[in-house]
């Protein structure tokens, strides 16, 4: 195992998320344009995820059945629907994460707090990229940045993570956002 002070490898950063099977905490979103939303993450791998956000925003973004739904309780729009495979965020969310797959890291530092690993698909570089912030001792998931195909850029900064327990399958369920009891 390194020290607190050094990069985490790879395959030490892809065997984490590949034992990270369910997990629950608050997350703050610093958003393109500035503004910064707050919520809940529910975390299920392989491939689930739902954000659910605190007032004023009261949306609810619900990764599963390999799609992606965003749901803006603000917007009269229909929710917003994306195949999960062509977001940065099923890199993380695949059942086997291997980071040390041929040009899917395009970039591994460390800096003296932090190792920051950027990763894409490396079959669809232009569905843009994910940028991975772990603490080591023992490693922790704590920030992701999502550039997107589009160019925008998303940070999320997770708090402690409870991890482990069971999350009902429904709280991923790409056709119903219903509000969970936290």
């Amino acid at each position: 195992m390194p020290a607190a002070a050094d990069k985490l490898p790879l395959n030490e950063i892809s065997g984490y998320l590949n034992k990270l099977k369910t997990a629950k905490g608050e997350f703050t979103q610093i958003n393109d344009d500035g503004s910064i939303s707050t919520g809940t993450i529910y975390i299920k791998r392989p491939g689930k995820v739902r954000f659910e956000y605190n007032a004023p925003d009261s949306g609810t973004v619900i990764a599963g059945s390999n799609t992606v739904v965003i749901y803006d309780k603000k917007s009269n729009q229909p929710a917003e629907t994306y195949p999960l495979s062509k977001t940065p965020l099923s890199i993380i969310l695949a059942a086997n994460v291997n980071l040390g797959q041929a040009k899917m890291v395009t970039g591994h530092s460390y800096d003296g707090t932090a190792t920051t690993v950027r990763a894409q698909d490396p079959a669809h570089p232009e569905y843009g990229n994910i940028e991975l912030k772990f603490t080591g001792s023992p490693v922790e998931l704590r920030q992701w940045i999502i550039n997107d195909g589009n160019g925008t850029r998303t940070t999320v900064v997770l708090g402690d993570l409870q991890k482990g327990g069971s999350l009902p399958n429904s709280l991923f369920d790409v056709g119903s956002p219903g509000k969970t009891n936290r």
